[in-house]
C-alpha cells in the first residue's frame, strides 16, 4: 500500500491569520515539498467552486502546475475534476490534464467526480443525466490524448472531428480514476477499469469494505475499459494525524478540528447533512453525497440532532454543531478506537493503517490539513508519517 496525502486547499476561520488566502497556497508548497522529500506516493486535490473556507480549491489545475515545479518525484492526483459538462467540457479536461502531465514531467493521475450540491445549482447541471455525463468524459479523455483524430456524437454531446493536443507525456496516458461514494458508482468505475476514489471519514472500515467490494465486482464485468489499460486500484481519504505521543495528540485538537470538517461539508455544499450521519452508522444503501441536489442545511440544530445520540461520534458531532465547548480528550477517547480514523501517535497510527491494507487498499489518501491545524502541527505529523509509515509500506511489511 501507498501512502498519499490528500489537500482541500482548507483553512478553517479560527485559524485565520493575516493574509489566510495566501497562507493557503503558501503552506500547501511548503507541505508538498516535504512530502516528496520523505516519500509520499501522490498529492491529491479536489475541485470545488464557491466552498468559502472548506476549500479553496477552485483552480486545482494551476495548483498542481505550481506545485510540481517545486518537487521532483511526488505525482499528482486530480480527485477529481467535476465531469458534468456545465462544469467541465470534456475536451477542456483532456487538454488542461495533458498539460498539466507534461509540465509536471508526467506525474499525473486523472479522476473525475459527479459533483452535486449547490455546485450544480451553480452551474445548472442536469441531475438526471450527470452520471450518464460522467460515463461519456471517462469513456472520451483517453481517447482525445491516444487517437491523432478524435469525434463524438451523442444525446448528450457532440465534437466535431478535432485533434486535441497536447497529448500527455505519459504512455499511453496517466491512470484514470472516478470517485464514488455509493454501491453504483464503485461498481460503475469497476466496468469502465477505472481506480476507485474512496472516502471513509468517520465510517466503520466493514462499510468501507463493503463498498470496495462493489469495485471488484465492477472489474470482474471489465471487458473494454474506457483507456489503453484497467486502473484496479482502490484509494482511500481519511483523516490522519501522526503526533510525538498520545498526549500530544489530544493536545493538538485535531479530533475536534476533523469533527469541524463533517459537520461543514453538508453545510458548504448544501446537502443534508443525514447523508454524513448514517454513513457513520453504516447505512449506505441510498446515501450518494456526490450526487444529491442542492438544499438548504440550516446551521441551527434540528430534531434530527440529538444531543445524547447513542452513538458517541454522533453525539460530539451534534453538541459542537449546537456550540458546545468539547473536552479534547473525551473527542480523542470517542475517536481513539474508530479504525477508520487515523489519530494518534505513531506506533497507533501504523496499526491504523495496517487495518486500511488488510480491506485490500491500495493507496491511502491522508488528509493532514484539515479545520483549524496550524502549519506547524500538520508539517510535524507529515513528517512523523513520512520517517515511520512510509518506510513501513515501502519494505511491504504492513
Amino acid at each position: 500500500m501507498i501512502l498519499d496525502l490528500f489537500s482541500e486547499l482548507q483553512k478553517a476561520e479560527a485559524d485565520w491569520r493575516g493574509d489566510h488566502e495566501q497562507a493557503v497556497f503558501d503552506e500547501a508548497i511548503e507541505q508538498a515539498r516535504l512530502a516528496d522529500e520523505l516519500g509520499f506516493g501522490c498529492w491529491w486535490t479536489v475541485e470545488h467552486h464557491g466552498a468559502t473556507e472548506f476549500s479553496y480549491s477552485s483552480s486545482p489545475e494551476l495548483v498542481v502546475t505550481a506545485l510540481a515545479q517545486h518537487t521532483k518525484q511526488l505525482r499528482f492526483g486530480h480527485s477529481g475534476i467535476l465531469a458534468p459538462f456545465a462544469i467541465n467540457h470534456p475536451m477542456r479536461v483532456a487538454e488542461r490534464a495533458a498539460v498539466m502531465d507534461r509540465l509536471s514531467g508526467g506525474r499525473l493521475e486523472l479522476g473525475l467526480a459527479r459533483s452535486g450540491g449547490n455546485e450544480w445549482d451553480t452551474f445548472g447541471v442536469d441531475p438526471d443525466t450527470s452520471r450518464d455525463q460522467l460515463r461519456e468524459a471517462l469513456t472520451m479523455i483517453p481517447q482525445m490524448w491516444t487517437k491523432p483524430a478524435f469525434s463524438w456524437k451523442s444525446d448528450l454531446l457532440e465534437i466535431p472531428e478535432r485533434n486535441v493536443v497536447p497529448k500527455p507525456a505519459q504512455s499511453p496516458h496517466p491512470p484514470l480514476w472516478q470517485t464514488c461514494t455509493s454501491p453504483e458508482s464503485f461498481e460503475l468505475a469497476g466496468k469502465l477499469g477505472v481506480g476507485a476514489l474512496a472516502t471513509t471519514l468517520l465510517s466503520p472500515l466493514s462499510t468501507l469494505s463493503d463498498l470496495l467490494s462493489f469495485h471488484t465486482r465492477g472489474l470482474e464485468q471489465c471487458t473494454q475499459p474506457v483507456g489503453e489499460f484497467i486502473n484496479r486500484q482502490k484509494s482511500v481519504f481519511t483523516f490522519m494525524h501522526v503526533a510525538e505521543s498520545r498526549d500530544e495528540a489530544i493536545k493538538s485538537r485535531a479530533g475536534e478540528q476533523a469533527l469541524w470538517f463533517v459537520n461543514a461539508a453538508p453545510r458548504v455544499f448544501q446537502v443534508p447533512r443525514s447523508i454524513w450521519i448514517d454513513a457513520i452508522r453504516g447505512d449506505f444503501s441510498d446515501n450518494d453525497p456526490a450526487a444529491t441536489a442542492s438544499t438548504v442545511n440550516s446551521p441551527e440544530v434540528t430534531p434530527d440532532d440529538d444531543l445524547n445520540d447513542p452513538i458517541p461520534v454522533i453525539r460530539l458531532l451534534n453538541q459542537q454543531k449546537a456550540g458546545m465547548e468539547l473536552d479534547p480528550v473525551e473527542v480523542f477517547e470517542v475517536l481513539e478506537p474508530m479504525e477508520s480514523v487515523v489519530i494518534g501517535d505513531v506506533d497507533a497510527c501504523v496499526e491504523k493503517v495496517k487495518g486500511y491494507k488488510s480491506i485490500g487498499v491500495d493507496r491511502l489518501m491522508a488528509l493532514m490539513a484539515f479545520g483549524a491545524l496550524p502549519q506547524e502541527k500538520i508539517l510535524s505529523s507529515i513528517r512523523l508519517a513520512g520517517e515511520n509509515i512510509v518506510p513501513i509500506l515501502a519494505n511491504g511489511k504492513a
